[in-house]
């Protein structure tokens, strides 16, 4: 028996603390902070294929599967950035994750994937969205009343 209000915030706190890690891969690669690319103190040049590309996608969509906005769609391009990385990246070296250290590729790509099915949920700003514009709608008159004079 599941209750669905632990099911909320649960599925919540793991979309955000998914998309926060994510973000901080970017920004480290991106910015040269949190020990920068690959812990080398460095940011990633601009415009270098395709790390530079990479971490772009992984900062504005971690931030963006962060805070809930647009995250079906963010969640399916951070998904398939890391299936890239693994593939081209890791799998070469072996076939197995824990042979090639592609564990976190992994990890990233199947729960970006999970967050796409599951949508934002009860608490994100696609859900906020959706309720300011549910109530938008609601308050116009129906055209049909209008032409009617209902």
């Amino acid at each position: 028996m599941s209750n669905p209000r632990i099911t909320d915030i649960v599925t919540t706190l793991f979309r955000m603390v998914l998309g926060l890690l994510f973000a901080l891969h970017g920004a480290a690669s991106l910015f040269g902070i949190f020990g920068g690319n690959r812990g080398s103190g460095e940011a990633i040049p601009f415009g270098t294929w395709p790390g530079w590309y990479a971490a772009v996608i992984q900062f504005v969509g971690g931030v963006l599967v962060l805070v809930g906005l647009s995250t079906r769609a963010a969640a399916i391009v951070c998904s398939g950035s890391m299936a890239y990385a693994y593939f081209v990246v890791h799998q070469p070296d072996g076939l197995l994750p824990l042979n090639n250290g592609g564990e976190l590729a992994a990890l990233f790509c199947w729960s970006f994937l999970l967050v796409a099915a599951l949508g934002a949920g009860r608490w994100s700003l696609d859900a906020a969205l959706g309720r300011r514009r549910g109530r938008a709608v609601a308050e116009q008159p129906s055209p049909v009343a209008a032409t009617t004079g209902s």
